[in-house]
């Protein structure tokens, strides 16, 4: 019986060990995947940022070629 209650214990250690090396992994990944959002949020807003510029430059070229009109 006590070998019975052994194994048991072996097979509980070793389904809780592995659920916490999925777990490590999991949050491993789901921080590697925050990391490279956040790298994309920051280019897109970049790219957003020049965009504005570049309108904001047309506006005002636009803005003086209508004063000159």
């Amino acid at each position: 019986m006590d070998k019975n209650i052994g194994e048991q214990l072996n097979k509980a250690y070793e389904a809780y060990r592995q659920a916490c090396m999925d777990r490590d992994h999991a949050v491993k990944e789901l921080h590697q995947k925050t990391e490279n959002y956040m790298q994309q949020i920051r280019e897109q807003q970049e790219k957003i940022e020049l965009q504005n510029s570049i309108i904001a430059k047309l506006k005002s070229q636009l803005a003086a070629l209508n004063a000159n009109r």
